[in-house]
Parts: structure tokens; sequence; C-alpha cells
């Protein structure tokens, strides 16, 4: 096997490197006040190819977890990939994607639990959108059984230290 080279696509991955603080305001039920989390997260190369994202922070009920998202572009898919996980559930998100077509957003489609709790799977998207180089946002949306798109969580980092 051929080491694998860099592409335009890992260059912007590596818009994310360095450390970020994040605050973010899960969509809350109606008629109740939305919960903000906030925390760090740090952003470092594997190499030339891939970026890992070591996150920590405050979640509703007063829990503190710490998450790990990896992801990489794969020039033989065309597709980023990666993967999530957090120390505050079992499963392991696998994330296929590609940028919009601006070319700011990064949209990471992925499938797991279903919020209903009733054994069953969803589908759900987490969106990467950078608003300034030291601003970017992570959005997470589920599928609804009607084929629409639900937010529900924004959450916004800004850079603490340069790349």
């Amino acid at each position: 096997m051929e080491p694998a080279t860099m592409q335009k696509e890992h260059e912007w991955l590596r818009r994310m490197l360095g450390e970020w603080r994040w605050e973010s305001e899960p969509m809350s039920e109606t008629g109740k006040p939305p919960m903000v989390c906030a925390g760090m997260d740090r952003v470092r190369l594997l190499g030339d190819l891939w970026i890992v994202c070591e996150g920590n922070g405050g979640v509703p009920g007063d829990t503190t977890h710490t998450n790990m998202m990896s992801l990489g572009f794969d020039p033989s898919s065309g597709r980023f990939v990666g993967t999530f996980i957090a120390s505050v559930m079992t499963h392991l998100w696998v994330y296929d994607g590609a940028l919009d077509a601006s070319g700011e957003a990064l949209v990471l489609h992925t499938e797991g639990p279903s919020f209903a709790g009733d054994g069953t799977r969803a589908r759900y998207r987490d969106t990467i959108t950078f608003v300034a180089e030291d601003h970017r946002t992570l959005g997470s949306e589920h599928q609804t059984p009607d084929g629409a798109w639900h937010r529900f969580m924004l959450a916004h980092y800004r850079r603490t230290t340069s790349r």
C-alpha cells in the first residue's frame, strides 16, 4: 500500500486545529427554559491525514462528560469519514459526510438510537460550520418520521489559542 497524500479536504479539517471554548443551548421542550452547557475542545493532528477532537464539559443535570471525535477524508470514496464517542453514552457514532456547496460547512450523517427510547434506530446529522476562522458551530439534528430534520442542539466554538 502506498502512503496516502494530503488532499484539499485535509486542509479544510486543519482549520479546526487548536483549543476552543464552547457553549451550547440545547433546544428545550415548549414552556421550559433552555439548558445552557459549556466546555472546552482541543483539536490536534493524528499524522497529516486525521484530526482528533477531545472535548469535555457540563451537560444537563450537572453531569460532566468527555468526548472524542475523529475526522478524516477518504479520497477513494470522496467522502469525509469519522467517529464520535462520549462518556455519557454507549453508542459509537460513525460519520459519513461532505462539504456543502459553500465549502464552509461539513455535513456528517450517522445513525443511532432513536430519541423515542424504544430500541429503534434513527438518522442524525451533525453540521460543522465556520462562521469565521476563530468561530465555528456544531449543529445536531435528527430526522423525524415525516422525513423532516429537527435541530436539537447548537454549539458555538470560539478559538482560544492559535492554530
